[in-house]
């Protein structure tokens, strides 16, 4: 059974920062498609950030101010963000791949005060 676990989340005021990780029960590479997906309270779930082929593409409210990256070692899923803004606020879930299997974590929650 695949599972993904987020931790890392918490509270932080404007223009902080956060490092969120993705334990993930399989092999990094066993999976096409790697991702962080947000949710808002109210608002539709979104694309934070995906790396895929060794290709990483972000949200344009994020670009420049995270990062996503993979430990292959330690089998996570990394997402480092800064210059934290109050609309970032929303439950971040860890989303992984294989062919037409999609696997989601059950999210962290993300708050930042302004």
């Amino acid at each position: 059974q695949v599972r993904l676990l987020e931790s890392g989340g918490g509270s932080v005021q404007a223009g902080g920062s956060l490092a969120l990780s993705c334990a993930l029960s399989a092999s990094i590479f066993s999976f096409d498609d790697r991702a962080w997906y947000r949710q808002a309270p109210g608002k539709q779930r979104e694309l934070v950030a995906r790396t895929t082929g060794g290709v990483v593409t972000y949200a344009d409210s994020v670009k420049a101010r995270f990062e996503i990256s993979r430990e292959i070692a330690n089998k996570t899923l990394n997402l480092v963000m800064a210059g934290l803004k109050f609309e970032d606020t929303a439950v971040y879930y860890c989303y992984g791949r294989r062919g037409r299997n999609e696997y989601w974590g059950r999210g962290t929650q993300v708050t930042v005060s302004s």
